[in-house]
């Protein structure tokens, strides 16, 4: 059995085992509907019966990546943007009212671009395609912190910004950080409680990882990509390049910031399913983490173009029970979920509002600058 601990690796080493989280793709295929077969059906209507909620997601099925909603047993679907425009990676506010989403300013972008930040804004939506608004210029992997706050990425730095401030306040620059190396930072989520951030490296380094905010120190957690806290903050759980499929979803137990000891591949596995498509990215867990949704595909593995499909798994149950809830052969990738019961039995984050920990904020890009009070003579 082996023993898991972060290690160095050599260039043709990462090559061959991270090449699993690289994306580099073309256009993506707008593919075609499939039909399911009879007890495929007769498990997503169970599943329905299981969870009620709602799953979003981005999907190329006409064209350029377009959000699309459907429930948890796949029915009723709906897509809810519309456009030439590359429209990727939504997240739900913790209510369930909003969904905040990376868009590209113009026509195809691939996702291997993504943190190249003059290419993308971030924008809110209502789940019923209503209301778009620009909250974000030049920024991607944006995800919700409270109702109305929000983290995401802007070139080597790490933002948070309360929605419709105009304020930034900056987290992180791995430019500044010996220990990032100046790495491109993807997926950031912060901790529950505000203290750590879980991150992605790419670029100069390729590592998951998590970097303690007052401490200004970096732990690296693991290999693979798309690192994300458990609802409850005792673990992480990310993307490794092992598995049946060449990927597969760990869990690792975490405490003050740090792994609570050495795990084994087979302490750390959450998720592997068996079978031909086994190929998993994009995991996200409901708001109290009973639920999993992800997405598999059975061949290539460009995150924007292979023919990955949604799947939804209850936590805990076997992997041979996860549901697959698309038959599309077009791509279709980083779903999330809201479950209102879930929503309502999630713990409260008690992470300190923009106001009360904020250092003096940064302006918005192209913002004016602020004009200056005159002082009054005594």
């Amino acid at each position: 059995m082996k023993t898991y601990r972060p290690r160095a690796m050599g260039l043709l080493g990462v090559a061959g085992l991270l090449g699993a989280c690289a994306t580099l793709s073309g256009a993506p295929p707008k593919g075609s509907e499939d039909t399911p077969p009879d007890a495929e059906r007769a498990a997503m209507m169970a599943m329905g019966h299981k969870v009620t909620g709602t799953i979003v997601w981005s999907s190329s099925r006409f064209g350029n990546h377009d959000l699309f909603t459907m429930k948890t047993d796949g029915s009723d679907v709906r897509q809810i943007t519309h456009g030439d425009e590359v429209d990727w990676f939504p997240r739900f506010s913790p209510d369930g009212s909003k969904i905040l989403f990376c868009r590209s300013k113009k026509g195809w972008v691939s996702e291997r671009d993504a943190n190249n930040s003059d290419k993308w804004d971030l924008y809110t939506i209502k789940p019923d395609g209503s209301e778009v608004t620009k909250v974000v210029e030049n920024g991607s992997w944006g995800s919700f912190i409270g109702g109305d706050e929000i983290i995401f990425v802007r070139g080597s730095k790490i933002l948070r910004s309360k929605l419709g401030s105009g304020k930034e306040v900056e987290l992180l620059d791995s430019a500044g950080v010996p220990a990032l190396d100046g790495a491109d930072l993807q997926q950031p989520e912060i901790s529950r409680d505000g203290k750590y951030l879980a991150i992605t490296l790419r670029g100069s380094k390729r590592e998951t990882g998590i970097w303690d905010l007052a401490k200004k120190s970096w732990t690296a957690t693991g290999l693979g990509c798309q690192i994300n806290w458990t609802p409850d903050q005792t673990a992480i759980y990310w993307v490794n390049p092992t598995g049946n499929g060449g990927s597969e979803v760990f869990r690792m137990p975490i405490k003050d910031g740090k792994p609570t000891k050495e795990f084994s591949d087979d302490d750390l596995r959450f998720m592997d399913l068996p079978g031909r498509r086994s190929h998993e990215y994009f995991p996200e867990l409901s708001a109290d983490g009973k639920w999993m949704v992800w997405g598999i595909t059975q061949r290539g593995h460009d995150h924007d173009v292979a023919d990955y499909e949604i799947y939804l798994w209850q936590v805990g149950t076997p992997a041979e029970s996860a549901v697959r809830l698309t038959y599309h052969s077009g791509n279709d990738r980083w779903p999330d979920i809201f479950i209102p019961a879930a929503a309502a039995a999630a713990p409260n984050s008690t992470a300190p509002t923009l106001a009360a920990s904020a250092p003096a904020p940064a302006p918005a890009p192209n913002a004016a600058a602020p004009k200056k009070k005159s002082k009054k003579a005594k």
